[in-house]
């Protein structure tokens, strides 16, 4: 049953950051009017990037940590 927590700490996680992610640096939007991709995988790419890349990266993993303290 703590899986479930944990997984739906992480989507919140996720998707926190896709939305501040927009904020600085919006998505490009297609002719179709759709974002190019979704708020949630922009946080996704981002965290997976941080996370693959840790040790060039722990700055940017401690301000993207900042968003589980606001859930």
């Amino acid at each position: 049953m703590h899986f479930y927590r944990e997984l739906v700490l992480v989507l919140c996680w996720v998707f926190l950051t896709g939305e501040w992610l927009n904020q600085l640096k919006p998505l490009a939007i297609k002719n179709h009017g759709h974002r190019a991709k979704s708020i949630f995988r922009y946080g996704l790419d981002h965290l997976r990037n941080i996370v693959l890349n840790f040790e060039q990266k722990m700055e940017e993993f401690w301000i993207t940590l900042q968003f589980l303290s606001c859930t």
